[in-house]
């Protein structure tokens, strides 16, 4: 790429680098900055939102620029409440990115009655009515909890048709998982060879209750695909040799860390393939006694070969077109069968 620039001599606005390559603002952002900082004095008395739209950028635009030189710390803002119960914006766009602190201090510098303005976020009662010194002119209404009236507003705080906000969408209920809620058959199955146990080994002796709480876990198990003689033999093998203090506390750790895999389906079996069919002679070599004869193997029920076949469609085309040009793909063979089967048709002696 080539490239020709000439500072101008006048009329110009310093643009930091920092700003213009930067990859978290758009254009629109960029642009506001850059137009508002080559302003004259006597025009920055306006908001943002005015300034904004001298340059046609309105609604969600101007929003998305603003939201973004907010949050890389070129924009700052400072409501506060007059005497008169006015509420106002002071807004302070710098060319390079400013905390909080050091926005405060530039707007100290730049407005000396920035302190006077100020007001706690929470505005003191009003007096009593007894107290207040008459006014003049008309009456006027005294802001209510600290909130502030909407149409005293002075910076533009949302495009004119705000976009609508979207339904939430009801909660789905959760999918339930087979395998933390077996089935009750799973669940009955499973208590039954916890019971029955106790009658290979004495020392795995459970109560009702308890083979209930262990059901679940050895249910899973049979769902998976172990059978409950595979199931059973699981929990009596390889029996401790000091014995099993407890048997709920035994099985439980079995279940949960000794089950068998089930076995892995058999694989279906390949069908055989097909049986080679005989050679057999070919009927369409030809209709005279010196027509050569040759074998070929069928794949069904054709008692042609492919060659005599292609011979045979191409002679009933000879035959309705009444010539004998042949591609140039045709064996010699499949010429001579041609040409014989298309003397047949038309009644030649062959």
């Amino acid at each position: 790429m080539l490239r020709h620039a000439i500072a101008p001599p006048s009329g110009w606005t310093k643009a930091p680098h920092t700003v213009v390559r930067s990859r978290r603002m758009n254009s629109d952002a960029k642009i506001l900055l850059l137009y508002v900082q080559g302003l004259p004095d006597s025009a920055t008395d306006h908001p943002l939102g005015e300034l904004a739209r001298k340059l046609d950028m309105k609604g969600r635009s101007y929003q998305q620029a603003k939201k973004q030189l907010t949050e890389h710390g070129y924009l700052h803002e400072w409501r506060s409440q007059g005497d008169g119960g006015r509420w106002m914006t002071e807004q302070l766009l710098s060319s390079t990115p400013l905390t909080r602190d050091e926005a405060g201090s530039v707007r100290a510098k730049l407005s000396p009655e920035a302190g006077q303005l100020e007001r706690p976020e929470q505005p003191p009662c009003p007096r009593p009515p007894s107290a207040q010194s008459p006014t003049v002119g008309e009456p006027t209404t005294w802001p209510v909890g600290g909130y502030e009236p909407e149409e005293e507003h002075d910076e533009e705080n949302s495009p004119p048709n705000p976009p609508s906000e979207p339904k939430p969408k009801p909660k789905q209920k959760p999918t339930p998982d087979p395998e933390a809620t077996p089935t009750p058959r799973s669940l009955a199955r499973a208590e039954r060879v916890l019971l029955s146990l106790r009658h290979s080994r004495r020392e795995l002796l459970l109560g009702v209750g308890e083979a209930r709480a262990l059901a679940g876990k050895a249910a899973r198990w049979l769902e998976r695909g172990v059978t409950e003689s595979d199931l059973r033999h699981a929990l009596l093998a390889e029996p401790p040799k000091e014995g099993v203090r407890s048997a709920f506390g035994f099985l439980g750790h079995r279940l949960t860390h000794k089950c068998p895999v089930p076995a892995a389906p058999a694989a279906t079996p390949e069908p055989p393939p097909p049986p080679v069919r005989a050679l057999i002679a070919c009927t369409g070599t030809g209709t005279g006694t010196d027509a050569e004869e040759h074998l070929f193997r069928p794949l069904g029920d054709e008692t042609e070969c492919a060659e005599c076949r292609r011979a045979t469609a191409y002679a009933s085309w000879m035959v309705d077109t009444d010539t004998y040009d042949f591609p140039a793909d045709m064996t010699w063979r499949q010429r001579v069968v041609a040409v014989a089967k298309a003397d047949a048709l038309r009644g030649k002696p062959a």
